[in-house]
Order: C-alpha cells, then sequence, then structure tokens
C-alpha cells in the first residue's frame, strides 16, 4: 500500500509545484486582488464539500433503517473528516462549516459572495448545474473544476473520490500566499482575519491530520487492486490540471485588473 502512495506522489509532484509555485499569488498584491481569488477559490471550498459527503454516503450507511456498512475503520475515517469540515468552529467559538467560515470571510473583506450564492440556491431550488451556472456568471474555469468534481462524484466509485479527495484537493497553500495574508492582516486586521483564520484552521486541520486519515481510507479502498490504482492516479492528475487551470483563470482576471487600472 505505501509503495502504491509513493507511486502516486511521485507522478503528482511536478503538478504540485506547479500549483504551489503558480504565479497567482505573487499577483495577488492588495485586498481588492485577494477578493477576485476568493470570489474563483469559494466554488473549489463548495464541491469539497460535495465530494466529502458522497465519500460519507458511500462509506457509511445514512438511510434509515440502519446497518452496518463498509469497514468500521473506514466509517471512523470519513466520520471524523465530515466532523472537522462541517462543523468547525469561527473565531468566536460558533459552529460552522469551512464553507459557511469561506462566506463569512467573504463578506469580511467586500469580496462579492451574491454569485457562489445564487449559484447554490438555484441548485439547491432545481439540481439544474447548467442554470445555476448562467444565473450566477459562473467563471468558465470554475465551472469546468466543479464539473469534473461532480464527474468524480458521479463515477460512484469510492477509491476514485477518495483519491481525487485524498491527493487532488489539498489546496497547496504555499508560504509565499501565507506571508501575503499576514501582511494584509496587520494593515487591514479588521478587513481579513476572519480569511487568516480560515487558512490557519485549514493548514491546523486539514493539512495534517485530515491528510492523515485519507491516505488511510485511499489505501483501504485501493487495497492491492492494481486496476484501482492506476485509474486513481490518472484521476489526480487530472484534478491537480484542473486546479492549475482556476488558478490560471484568476491570474487572467488579475492581470485584466491591472492593465484596465494601470496599477502596480
Amino acid at each position: 500500500m505505501v509503495t502504491q502512495i509513493e507511486k502516486i506522489k511521485k507522478a503528482i509532484e511536478p503538478l504540485r509545484q506547479e500549483i504551489i509555485n503558480h504565479k497567482v499569488y505573487s499577483a495577488i498584491k492588495d485586498i481588492e486582488d485577494l477578493k477576485v481569488f476568493m470570489q474563483y477559490h469559494v466554488y473549489a471550498v463548495w464541491d469539497f464539500m460535495s465530494l466529502l459527503k458522497t465519500l460519507q454516503k458511500n462509506l457509511t450507511c445514512t438511510s434509515v433503517p440502519w446497518f452496518p456498512k463498509g469497514t468500521a475503520d473506514t466509517r471512523y475515517l470519513i466520520n471524523e473528516i465530515v466532523v472537522g469540515e462541517e462543523s468547525d468552529v469561527d473565531l468566536n467559538g460558533i459552529r460552522k462549516s469551512h464553507f459557511e467560515l469561506y462566506l463569512d470571510a467573504m463578506k469580511q473583506c467586500g469580496a462579492d459572495a451574491t454569485k457562489i450564492e445564487v449559484f447554490t440556491d438555484i441548485l439547491k431550488n432545481t439540481g439544474n448545474f447548467n442554470l445555476a451556472y448562467s444565473s450566477s456568471e459562473t467563471p468558465k474555469e470554475a465551472i469546468d473544476f466543479v464539473d469534473f468534481t461532480f464527474k468524480v462524484i458521479e463515477s460512484g466509485k469510492d477509491y476514485l473520490q477518495s483519491a481525487v479527495f485524498t491527493f487532488g484537493r489539498e489546496d497547496l497553500i504555499p508560504g509565499m500566499f501565507i506571508s501575503i495574508i499576514n501582511e494584509m492582516h496587520k494593515k487591514f486586521p479588521d478587513d481579513i482575519s476572519i480569511f487568516k483564520y480560515y487558512i490557519e484552521r485549514h493548514i491546523e486541520v486539514d493539512g495534517d491530520h485530515h491528510s492523515h486519515l485519507a491516505i488511510q481510507m485511499t489505501s483501504s479502498l485501493c487495497k492491492d487492486n492494481e486496476d484501482y490504482w492506476k485509474e486513481a492516479e490518472e484521476s489526480v492528475v487530472h484534478s491537480l490540471k484542473q486546479r492549475i487551470e482556476l488558478w490560471n483563470g484568476v491570474y487572467r482576471q488579475l492581470t485584466e485588473r491591472t492593465t484596465i487600472n494601470g496599477s502596480y
């Protein structure tokens, strides 16, 4: 199992480095730039929860009457991750999902949260993705990102969902980005304190404890099936490429903004 995990890590390392060193981070120079970043990134924060809940649905019993499903170890792993992602605490100790926390961060700094809210409201009421995309004017790169995630979800293959969740959905927050946020926070503590907290919680919870649990889960689901591992690696590679395209979309918009404003 360890050998297969290391094989995936080796295969995706160039893509991970491309994400970590993406030019979008250095293009974020003020809060206005950060707003643009958040308005794209929030879609990844949202569909991460959909992927997570799909895993919980597939790996545990979520219907009544209840019966044991899968192994107790796998049930424990996914349920613990769900608790942390769906019901964490905000700066005031109030229980919130990471998505709700992110929306709070957007509103605090003045980022436009209406598009993602229109998107989720329409999707909740109609189940129609195309209508939700068009009504909310979702950026193309975000559409492609979400569409890929739901392609994985609709595959019905829990080992693929787990692999993408584990290796393809790390936000891979580089030290440079953290430094930028810390500097902004010093100047504008009342504008980005929630986002700074979100980043810190992500690193503390998602980046360490949850990643270890997710690796265990993927190993348990793929077992010693070579075809599963190969398919998992291909999906993870595709997922990371979608992340790069999402960041490319942010960068293009930041560049256009710079050109229009004649700043920097």
